[in-house]
């Protein structure tokens, strides 16, 4: 009798496993897999949406919703730390950013002015601690002609500068916030000061007064200076453009910053006098 029983309680769940391998199956189509709880079964999900995420990014920057697009940008930052797509996804996200700035778009860093009587672009960029050609990019101005009357978005971040000299990197902040980092050439045997600075002059196609003494024009190709410089408030030491991309990234100057000339024009674009910088080894 216990025999008997046994075998009947078998029986009982090998039909009530029957049961349930024959439900699972119809709820899958017929084409469809069971999922595995295997890492590649993850790897295949987390692909698929950090793809998701870029091509968002890619559509809506396409469209001209760059917000949203940045958006995207950031929550793929912020959930994929460790994907091999990371440092071109920050590289987009940063080239955004400056896109924005120079844009339109106003955002919670920006407001908007309306120019009133006696305005200047210059007068305007003092009120506000920005710069002129901030406002003029911002705005799709094709110079500094502005009209009583007019709305402008202006800028209201506090920006600063952090130059890692181990690194050659130059890293631009808002409000904290990293906008973008560029490559930069350091001072060799770590000459370029360490410490707390200001930018205090800022000058287009500035001439260059070697230690040699004398005085090389700009546009002379022994003038070293590129096409910008922005004075730090250590005497003799500023951030400049170069004559010599191919040395951006090494330890090769006399202690000075150097970057690319487009990369120094964005930056001498957005920076006011008194900007922080601050140079770490």
């Amino acid at each position: 009798m216990k025999v008997k029983n046994v075998v009947l309680a078998l029986i009982i769940i090998a039909i009530a496993l029957a049961v349930l391998l024959a439900a699972r199956i119809l709820m899958t189509g017929p084409g469809d897999k069971i999922p595995s709880s295997g890492k590649k079964g993850i790897e295949a999900v987390s692909a698929e949406t950090e793809g998701a995420l870029l091509a968002i990014a890619d559509r809506t920057q396409n469209s001209g919703d760059l917000l949203k697009a940045r958006e995207a940008y950031q929550r793929f930052i912020e959930k994929f730390p460790s994907s091999d797509k990371l440092p071109k996804t920050q590289e987009a996200l940063e080239n955004l950013n400056v896109r924005i700035l120079f844009s339109p778009i106003t955002t919670s860093d920006s407001i908007v002015y309306r120019i009133e009587k006696g305005d200047s672009l210059t007068r305007i960029a003092r009120k506000f601690n920005t710069t002129p050609e901030l406002i003029q990019r911002a705005n799709n101005l094709k110079d500094s002609f502005i009209k009583i009357g007019k709305s402008l978005k202006i800028s209201k971040t506090k920006f600063s500068i952090v130059i890692d000299k181990s690194q050659n990197i130059l890293t631009l902040k808002s409000d904290q916030e990293i906008l973008k980092t560029y490559r930069v050439s350091t001072g060799k045997n770590s000459c370029t000061p360490v410490g707390a600075f200001t930018i205090t002059s800022r000058i287009i196609d500035p001439p260059w007064y070697p230690p040699s003494g004398g005085m090389i024009p700009s546009g002379d190709p022994k003038n070293v200076l590129g096409s910008r410089w922005l004075g730090l408030s250590k005497p003799s030491y500023g951030i400049h453009g170069t004559t010599q991309p191919e040395s951006i990234g090494q330890s090769v100057t006399e202690g000075c910053i150097r970057m690319t000339n487009s990369d120094v024009e964005e930056l001498y674009s957005i920076i006011p006098v008194g900007t922080e910088v601050v140079i770490v080894d």
